[in-house]
């Protein structure tokens, strides 16, 4: 393994943002839940995500804790998609009994999500599901679930009033406004996207779901994927026209009991971007919704799970081509797919040295055969050297659970750690 030495340049400070107790610097050597992050990769191989238990919790509860102080009627749901490991879902399991303020429900967007959940522990009412283009075969399962349903198009309350004559359901709607980490994670905008009722159908809506004696009780919307701070006022937006969009129900005659404003909080990925303010948030909530009397759902997902692992791999490349300096790595797209799917910028630590000052700017890239498969690009890094084990962080949504073997490679182990002092 030969050193290569960093080109000339401005030298960056390391980012520092990310520290906080369960992942952090020790001995000058990346720490994760009190434990030496190297030294996993070495013992377990690469490429190892690794999870802080005790982070999953934090961030429930702190979801939870500012809904609270709101005053607002809340059901916490996680979004399953984000992480459907079983390790992982334990914890949320163990945070509250069914129907008491701690507790964290399931977020379902498919019939085997239904599934995992109930054997999960959670009870049919604990658990909401809304998806899209729902087929004879998805209702099969569904409808005899007994868990509520969110529908999310006139054609399929109409295949569902034909099947389920008296159910009570959902309507999810789409306010045409939207909130994301990038114009291009926003659900809704000035173009029309395939999730949810527009405001000038809503009349059909109702009128189907009386066809067939279903009885619309909820309302879901979801503005979009890993909005952060400066994405507060546009959610608020999306907010705004969703709640005239309950009012027009209820004028209808729906018993609207619950609004559930999806998901789709972010959290930081580098040192420049501003976390959520959950307290602003659940303001946010209250001045919309409060007043209407109705439960509040809200159903994060990589929020709750995000910050809570880091993956690991082996620096195996470096190369200079062009005039730019590739890293490559032991793991590709097929097990962090956050750049190449969803733009999300990624911090790359490295293990042995978290605190290193950054002289060059590289490509971090993986070992699938596609020209996307990358991980950050013109991105400031300190000297390094084949052999080495870096951190990719935020590693705990949206990644494991959307693994693949493409390519033939092989998915990443994962190791769940109980954090030590």
């Amino acid at each position: 393994m030969t050193a290569v030495q960093a080109p000339t340049g401005p030298i960056r400070r390391p980012p520092t943002w990310w520290q906080r107790s369960g992942l952090d610097v020790r001995d000058g050597r990346l720490s994760i839940a009190g434990q030496d992050a190297e030294q996993l990769a070495r013992e377990h191989g690469t490429p190892l995500f690794v999870y802080d238990l005790e982070r999953v919790a934090e961030n429930a509860r702190r979801v939870v804790g500012a809904l609270g102080r709101a005053g607002l009627h809340h059901r916490v749901r996680f979004a399953l998609k984000a992480n459907h490991q079983p390790e992982v879902l334990a914890v949320f399991r163990g945070l509250g009994a069914p129907g008491t303020p701690s507790a964290i429900g399931i977020d379902a967007c498919s019939p085997g999500e239904v599934q995992l959940a109930l054997a999960g522990g959670w009870a049919p009412e604990e658990i909401s599901f809304t998806a899209t283009n729902l087929s004879d075969r998805d209702l099969d399962i569904l409808l005899t679930s007994g868990v509520h349903l969110n529908l999310d198009a006139i054609s399929q309350v109409e295949r569902v009033g034909r099947r389920a004559p008296g159910l009570r359901i959902g309507l999810r709607v789409n306010p045409g406004a939207g909130a994301g980490y990038h114009e291009g994670l926003a659900y809704s905008g000035t173009r029309p996207t395939k999730f949810g009722i527009y405001a000038d159908r809503l009349d059909e809506a109702v009128d189907a779901a009386r066809r067939h004696d279903l009885t619309i009780d909820r309302v879901h919307f979801h503005a979009g994927s890993g909005w952060l701070a400066d994405g507060l006022p546009s959610f608020e937006a999306a907010l705004s026209a969703a709640a005239r969009m309950v009012g027009l129900l209820v004028e209808r005659g729906c018993p609207i009991d619950e609004v559930n404003v999806g998901g789709g909080l972010g959290a930081p990925a580098r040192q420049d971007e501003r976390p959520i303010d959950l307290d602003a948030y659940a303001a946010v909530l209250a001045r919309h919704l409060g007043p209407r009397g109705v439960a509040v759902g809200v159903e994060p997902g990589d929020y709750l799970v995000k910050d809570a692992a880091i993956l690991l791999g082996e620096i195996v490349t470096i190369e200079d081509r062009g005039g730019t300096r590739f890293v490559g790595l032991d793991l590709g797209w097929n097990v962090d797919c956050s750049y190449f799917i969803y733009r999300f910028a990624q911090e790359v630590v490295l293990c042995r040295d978290p605190e290193a000052e950054r002289t060059q700017l590289v490509t971090v890239a993986g070992h699938i055969n596609e020209a996307g498969d990358i991980f950050a690009e013109d991105y400031p890094f300190p000297e390094v050297r084949e052999g080495d084990i870096v951190a990719l962080l935020n590693a705990g949504g949206y990644k494991q659970s959307m693994s693949s073997t493409h390519c033939l490679r092989p998915m990443a182990e994962a190791l769940f750690l109980e954090r030590r002092p």
